[in-house]
């Protein structure tokens, strides 16, 4: 059996994401199942495709990646599987692998049929749970619908860059804003976000609480943060907001 590590914005305080759960659990009773996140922003495409971009590089080869996040449920939107390298997911059409598939770039990918009677508005749990407890059980892809050409999945207009410039991709719970801009950067470095440039440091204890400074996050992507406080409050962040990378001051 092949393991299950699941993403959605469903949220803890309905039970949407343990009904997921108990379909798979139905249809692959053997199959390992993990939590990557629920708590996020609800249709936030953007936070979820950064999730995922995280999370991927951890999970174990050949693992099952079931990622709903899912405004356009209903709609005429497509439900794929798609397979890479060392994954396989299943997910809406809507870009939320945009991120994931530029490390690691998928090479099939099917159309998942909508069966009679599913909910308009719950596809993960009649759509989106059945294939990926078939491909738990080591279905192969080629048996879940229709070929599609893995360069006409959708992609959220995100890159991510070496830099100098980029823009405000997501921010964390905490309010620390995500760029798409890789680091790290060189010594001294500034980060210039409108009329403001920021110190690059290496942690959040190398400024004074209260004090906001730009460094590598965990992904590896250039984050800005308050020590102690929330970035995007504070400095008044937006995503999308245009940033610049620059040489020491």
């Amino acid at each position: 059996m092949r393991p299950v590590f699941f993403l959605s914005d469903f949220g803890s305080e309905d039970p949407y994401a343990g009904v997921v759960r108990a379909v798979i659990h139905a249809r692959a009773p053997s199959a390992p199942q993990f939590d990557l996140a629920h708590d996020l922003p609800p249709g936030d495409l953007r936070r979820a495709a950064y999730a995922l971009f995280e999370a991927a590089p951890y999970l174990p080869e050949g693992a099952v990646v079931l990622a709903v996040v899912d405004p356009g449920v209903g709609s005429g939107r497509r439900a794929v599987a798609v397979r890479t390298r060392r994954l396989l997911f299943v997910a809406p059409d809507n870009g939320i692998l945009t991120l994931a598939l530029a490390e690691d770039p998928a090479t099939a990918a099917r159309v998942l049929p909508v069966p009679p009677g599913a909910s308009r508005t719950f596809h993960g749990r009649d759509v989106f749970a059945p294939a990926a407890a078939a491909l738990a059980k080591g279905v192969p892809l080629e048996r879940l619908g229709e070929p599609l050409d893995p360069g006409a999945l959708v992609r959220l207009p995100l890159a991510l860059t070496p830099g100098p410039d980029g823009e405000i991709l997501t921010f964390d719970r905490f309010g620390n804003a995500i760029t798409t801009i890789q680091g790290p950067p060189p010594p001294g470095a500034r980060l210039r976000i409108g009329e403001r440039e920021l110190p690059c440091h290496s942690t959040f204890s190398d400024v004074a609480p209260g004090e906001a400074l730009c460094y590598t996050g965990s992904a590896g992507l250039l984050e800005i943060a308050v020590r102690e406080g929330s970035a995007k409050d504070r400095l008044k962040l937006r995503t999308g907001l245009r940033v610049r990378l620059s040489g020491p001051a």
